[in-house]
């Protein structure tokens, strides 16, 4: 516990991390290991029992944690190892749901569908807790969490009401349920929560005028709004244009769009896709003009959904152009996405996540030697 808390007492304006002059921290999702993937599909077909499948799941969480380890990665996640998705995690073992829910079409052509909910009471089936308790058992490294919004979880309830259970009264258990689910992750050892919102950017593609999004952000800061502003600084918010089989569902929405709402959210942390931008330059300019004081900016630097391995130095140049912005004390650096958000995704190699990782340390290592912080 003594490296958890030696974090924590680090002041977040200071935007510092032992050995690090610059917080840098992963998103998420890591591409799971051939043999996980493959007991997986052994279980599905019967072939082999559930111990054998649990124990393909912690070899997995300990690979990963100790590759992130050597990647020199002050803050440590559990890439996400065990979850089915990031979205459905807290649904794993329901029976009050249906197929047929939400489409989201990606820019290839395929599609995730949510579930559907059928009846009451809405209730979290798993929570985020037990993945870092789980992690907490192979690392002292301080441990960030990524949790699904609230937001996106709105979504289940179906657009014909459910006969004694209203979507306000749904709403009211899932705000319930999200709050548990980050108290229980902050209170099992997190250093820091990630809510992932990546539907932020997509409901201004089904809503352009924005009013889907603002009520997206009212659910979420009523999930916020139950944490102290001490507490908040440790609970962020991710967005990006969605990664998925190298496919995004949202890219050709215009971020300035989003971000002036998205900084509404009473979040201490943002973790904004930037790698993958086309003009950076001009959102960076409209993050530093949203931007508050208590506020700290992870920039992503590192494209996963590009197959080419990014060099440190042109993660040390985007990190510098972003310090042209930004104030350096609330800088940071992450990746735009999870590299595999749903556990099927085998689009990236995971040798070449870590790589990328690696080279995201390192360039943000370098920004920080020429930055002189």
């Amino acid at each position: 516990m003594g490296s958890i808390l030696r974090w924590m007492a680090l002041s977040p304006r200071r935007g510092t991390l032992p050995g690090m002059a610059i917080l840098t921290e992963p998103i998420g999702s890591i591409p799971r290991p051939a043999a996980l993937m493959q007991a997986i599909a052994a279980s599905q077909a019967g072939e082999i029992t559930l111990t054998m499948l649990e124990e393909a799941y912690t070899e997995a969480l300990r690979d990963t944690i100790a590759r992130l380890e050597q990647t020199g990665s002050p803050v440590i996640t559990d890439g996400e190892q065990t979850k089915p998705s990031f979205v459905t995690y807290p649904l794993s073992g329901l029976n009050n749901l249906a197929p047929g829910g939400v489409k989201i079409p990606f820019a290839d052509g395929h599609v995730r569908q949510l579930p559907c909910l059928t009846a009451a009471p809405f209730r979290y089936a798993v929570h985020a807790a037990g993945y870092v308790e789980a992690a907490r058992r192979l690392t002292q490294s301080p441990i960030k969490q990524a949790v699904i919004s609230a937001s996106a979880l709105s979504l289940l309830y179906p657009a014909s009401a459910i006969p004694g259970y209203s979507r306000n009264e749904f709403l009211a258990d899932l705000v319930d349920e999200a709050v548990a689910d980050i108290r229980g992750a902050l209170d099992a050892g997190a250093a820091s929560v990630q809510i992932d919102f990546t539907e932020a950017r997509l409901s201004l593609k089904l809503d352009p005028s924005g009013n889907l999004l603002r009520s997206f952000i009212a659910l979420n800061n009523q999930v916020l709004e139950r944490f102290t502003p001490e507490e908040r600084q440790r609970i962020g918010v991710h967005v990006c244009p969605g990664g998925d089989h190298d496919s995004t569902h949202s890219a050709d929405v215009d971020y300035a769009s989003l971000l002036p709402d998205l900084f509404q959210m009473n979040a201490g942390r943002f973790y904004l896709q930037m790698a993958s931008e086309p003009d950076r330059k001009r959102v960076l300019g409209i993050v530093r003009q949203v931007l508050g004081p208590d506020h700290i900016v992870f920039i992503g630097v590192i494209d996963p959904i590009h197959p080419v391995v990014e060099t440190a130095a042109q993660v040390r140049d985007r990190v510098l152009e972003a310090a042209s912005f930004l104030p350096i004390a609330q800088l940071g650096t992450t990746d735009d996405c999870g590299f595999a958000p749903f556990a099927d995704d085998t689009s990236t190699a995971r040798e070449i996540a870590f790589a990328k990782i690696r080279a995201r340390i390192e360039g943000t290592e370098l920004a920080a030697r020429e930055l002189g912080v």
